[in-house]
């Protein structure tokens, strides 16, 4: 059972809201371009979750409010950058298995990075993460990390030469490199550039059409995309026939095929 949306509100700096079978997880702090704090990683890692477990989720929206979607860590006042620059923290010490870029990769429910605004560093590295992106047209995305003295921490370097190909992602990551929302799209950073007014709606209308599908499979298709990455053919199709069986025996499947032969819109239930 899905964590009650009460129990996730630990920080108002990352909001949690569920309506017509989409989640939106909301970073709420623009007076500091959303940066991320402590207490934002941990309920952003419980909203992931919760969302991933919770049966009226299909799909999920990440975006951010104000005018950035999230401008990295939170490198001032005793922030994150800070707590792991001291040597008594090192990284030996640190246990990722929660950490929010592991466990956005790892689950099933669809995602949806709703870019209102620009994105650089781990911010980056979230929005790479997700499925899908849709980006404001005044929004830019900063590599920023080895113009800090690091390299890009959350995914980016397993990410980016997987979307890019390895010469265009070695040139935006050693380069440290800004994009702009047009050659994001130009680069297939970004699936949609839309005006910033419009993003949140576009996201929703996006993952609205997701969730008229059948969420079984769905999360079944991105289960298997996920595993093909670091399969070959063979082994591939031996766990796509595998993840089929289950498919064939749910009630969704039953729904799809019944609607397909009456002529009419499926209703799924996620059985």
């Amino acid at each position: 059972m899905a964590t009650p949306v009460s129990e996730l509100d630990k920080t108002d700096e990352v909001t949690y809201a569920v309506a017509d079978y989409i989640a939106t997880i909301t970073f709420n702090r623009p007076e500091k371009q959303n940066t991320i704090s402590a207490p934002m990683l941990s309920a952003l890692t419980d909203m992931l979750v919760a969302a991933n477990e919770d049966t009226d989720v299909r799909a999920i929206v990440i975006t951010g409010s104000g005018k950035f979607f999230c401008a990295g860590l939170d490198l001032r006042g005793g922030g994150i950058a800070s707590g792991l620059s001291n040597q008594q923290n090192s990284p030996a010490n640190l246990d990722l298995r929660n950490a929010p870029p592991i466990v956005l990769h790892s689950i099933d429910k669809p995602t949806i990075c709703a870019l209102n605004g620009s994105a650089a560093g781990y911010g980056m590295d979230l929005a790479m993460g997700c499925d899908i992106r849709i980006m404001s047209d005044a929004a830019k995305l900063a590599a920023a990390f080895t113009a800090r003295g690091v390299l890009p921490e959350s995914g980016g370097t397993w990410i980016l030469p997987r979307l890019l190909g390895w010469s265009k992602a070695a040139e935006i990551i050693f380069t440290g490199r800004t994009l702009l929302a047009d050659e994001c799209l130009a680069l297939g950073l970004v699936s949609h550039v839309v005006p910033a007014a419009e993003v949140g709606d576009a996201a929703r209308k996006l993952a609205s059409e997701i969730a008229a599908n059948a969420p079984l499979a769905v999360q079944g298709s991105k289960r298997m995309m996920r595993m093909g990455m670091n399969e070959n053919f063979n082994d591939h199709v031996h766990h796509v026939f595998l993840q089929l069986l289950p498919l064939f025996r749910s009630e969704d499947f039953r729904e799809g095929m019944a609607s397909f032969m009456e002529k009419r819109k499926p209703e799924f239930k996620g059985r």
